[in-house]
């Protein structure tokens, strides 16, 4: 059910591919009604935290709809997210920039962008340098240091790109707003899934309202897509996901 929700995602955000060429990247928490547990031994005593659903995502910065995404029942970093959002945005859009907060600072991130076109606008770190070499000396590595350059030396037209990265924290509080920032189920695939509900909630809306302002007209699964659909049923079937 994960991986239908996820498609659904996707599936519902590719009628905007003609308006969509800027993509912020951020993460979220969504909460829930459980919590862990755990033995304090410096206290002698046991804790509780709260569990939480953390959704990964890529939008598009015009119309906030949701071009890919990620959903994990536990903590789980940010960086290394974003080569896989981005690769399955590309799939569908032609990407122009990338956006992310500093938490997304990494060489490996920039050269994904830069794989499919695009530029990152990605600030650095506090004491990051430029230096030609990387830190685990693989060598010069140009498009790092000329981002550097860039956020250094053209600081004020960096940030107008990319402040354009408000529009994912935007986005989740759409779907926050809307459908609500908490799930009520109780094991963690189903937390998940009712996570990823609500963005595809949210896409929905998206879509409708962008039928109506944008003048679009959705084409979604072509014939082949659909026949796969019906001889997939069955299987799903038996797997409600729940």
């Amino acid at each position: 059910m994960t991986d239908v929700l996820t498609t659904l995602i996707e599936e519902s955000a590719k009628p905007l591919a003609d308006t969509e060429s800027d993509f912020a990247v951020d993460s979220t928490g969504i909460g829930t009604t459980t919590y862990r547990r755990w033995y304090d031994h410096k206290w002698g005593k046991e804790r509780s935290t709260q569990a939480w659903v953390k959704v990964h995502a890529m939008t598009g910065v015009t119309t906030n709809i949701v071009t890919a995404i990620k959903a994990t029942a536990t903590e789980s970093n940010d960086s290394p997210q974003l080569p896989d959002l981005l690769a399955r945005t590309a799939e569908n859009f032609t990407v122009r920039e990338v956006s992310g907060d500093k938490a997304y600072s990494s060489r490996r991130n920039l050269h994904a962008i830069q794989n499919v076109g695009a530029m990152p606008f990605i600030p650095f770190k506090k004491g990051t340098t430029g230096s030609p070499t990387s830190h685990h000396h693989q060598g010069f590595d140009g498009l790092w240091s000329r981002m550097w350059a860039y956020y250094q030396y053209r600081q004020p037209e960096f940030l107008a790109h990319y402040h354009k990265r408000s529009n994912v924290e935007t986005t989740f509080s759409m779907v926050k707003a809307k459908f609500g920032g908490s799930v009520r189920a109780k094991t963690p695939t189903a937390q998940v899934n009712e996570a990823l509900l609500k963005f595809l909630c949210h896409n929905i809306v998206v879509l409708i309202q962008s039928i109506y302002e944008l003048d679009i007209e959705p084409a979604f699964w072509a014939e082949a897509d659909c026949l796969k659909s019906h001889e997939a049923a069955p299987i799903l079937a038996l797997n409600p996901g729940f």
